[in-house]
């Protein structure tokens, strides 16, 4: 079984260790800063194959010059479509599937503009690494990509199997869900996830991962078609709002002028 466990780096992000019991070659996603992956390795007495990296932005690139540094060897792997400031041993897009030969396992590639232009999701062993597109509870602001773009790409996440775990690049998840009652203070789901996540976080654990059955059933940018929602969006836009792009706009504007 594929073990995968969260680096905690910077101030709220993961990077994503995958590794096999019994293997010293392992996988990291996303490493904005190589000193806590460097520790960790050093630490378990593993070696870096794998590097996997869903967009340009710095705190999921920082750490990539310097893990190359300690092993040359590890293959890097990221999205074609946008510029980034890091060494790429492939360019991925749509439907390539990267196969990671060190821990035998293989995961699909999808494209999921909207946070940046390129910005790439990985899928696979009932994973889903999604970087800054979906957060537990929430989603990416909208940076070189646009409105449309990360509504749809949610929308395409939404619809992966409701078991898939989702292992997104930031602990966001109370933050999100102060939001996300804002949007649906009713929602008995929701009120259940505040309760569990609170208490994990008072514990010191972290909330990730979700799952998409839990973002469908808690998460509102995951349910634009939902009418509690439509009339919450609809309240704040003052107008009636009919589609998900428009619902998802209005959701997020909401958020990024009135709540972060």
């Amino acid at each position: 079984m594929l073990e995968i466990t969260p680096i905690p780096a910077l101030d709220d992000n993961y990077v994503w260790l995958l590794r096999r019991p019994g293997r010293s070659a392992c996988a990291v996603v996303d490493p904005g800063d190589e000193a806590p992956v460097i520790e960790r390795l050093d630490d378990e007495g593993l070696g870096l194959a794998h590097i996997l990296i869903t967009h340009k932005h710095g705190d999921h690139i920082g750490g990539v010059e310097g893990l190359k540094a300690r092993w040359p060897d590890a293959v890097v792997v990221g999205p074609a479509h946008e510029p980034v400031a890091a060494r790429l041993d492939q360019r991925l897009q749509e439907g390539d599937e990267v196969r990671l030969d060190a821990l035998e396992v293989n995961f699909r590639v999808m494209e999921v503009p909207g946070h940046t232009e390129g910005h790439l999701a990985y899928v696979g062993e009932g994973a889903l690494f999604c970087g800054d597109t979906l957060f537990t509870c929430g989603c990416g602001r909208v940076f070189s990509g646009t409105f449309d773009q990360l509504s749809d790409s949610l929308r395409r996440l939404a619809a992966l199997p409701p078991d898939t775990r989702v292992y997104c690049a930031h602990e966001y998840t109370l933050a999100n869900i102060g939001f996300a009652r804002w949007v649906e203070p009713e929602n008995p789901a929701l009120a259940q996830r505040a309760v569990r996540d609170e208490a994990r976080r008072a514990r010191g654990e972290p909330t990730v991962p979700s799952t998409i059955e839990l973002e469908r059933a808690t998460n509102p940018f995951l349910r634009t078609d939902v009418p509690t929602v439509v009339e919450a969006a609809s309240r704040w836009a003052g107008r009636p709002l009919t589609g998900h792009r428009a619902v998802f706009r209005a959701l997020r504007e909401w958020k990024d002028r009135d709540y972060d």
